[in-house]
């Protein structure tokens, strides 16, 4: 991800100013202010929090979510209940997800036995792609 500009001034005076907790810090020349990527000051990047969202409805746990995403799972929960999200009940399907780059996206797809079932959907994950798969429970 490149920086172009200082979340503070605005300025693209921006230079490299070493690592902290293998994340890239930044200085800006025009206010002298430090910053590292994908948060402006608190704020986690709104894809995170869109992504989050998505997979909770979806059905996968807070904690499942964390492991994925690398965001914390206090994080997510604290934004289930601030924007009042309720997971429709699924009592006799539950999900279950795989990661794939596109390459075994394309390749997963092509069989269409592996395709049948109560239903799944795609979404884009950074540079990779999650298929979540809604399966009956077996009594």
């Amino acid at each position: 991800m490149e920086i172009l500009a200082c979340p503070k001034c605005q300025s693209d005076t921006i230079v490299k100013s070493g690592v902290i907790k293998d994340k890239q810090r930044y200085l800006c020349k025009s206010c002298n202010y430090y910053f590292t990527v994908n948060k402006l000051g608190k704020k986690i990047d709104d894809y995170y929090v869109t992504k989050a969202l998505q997979l909770y409805l979806e059905g996968l746990s807070f904690r499942e979510i964390e492991r994925i995403l690398g965001v914390s799972h206090v994080s997510i929960s604290n934004w289930v209940k601030e924007f009042k999200i309720k997971k429709p009940p699924h009592p006799n399907y539950h999900p279950t997800y795989k990661i794939f780059n596109h390459l075994e996206l394309v390749e997963f797809l092509k069989h269409k036995e592996k395709l049948s079932g109560a239903g799944m959907i795609i979404t884009e994950l950074g540079d990779k792609f999650m298929l979540i798969k809604w399966e009956r429970f077996k009594d």
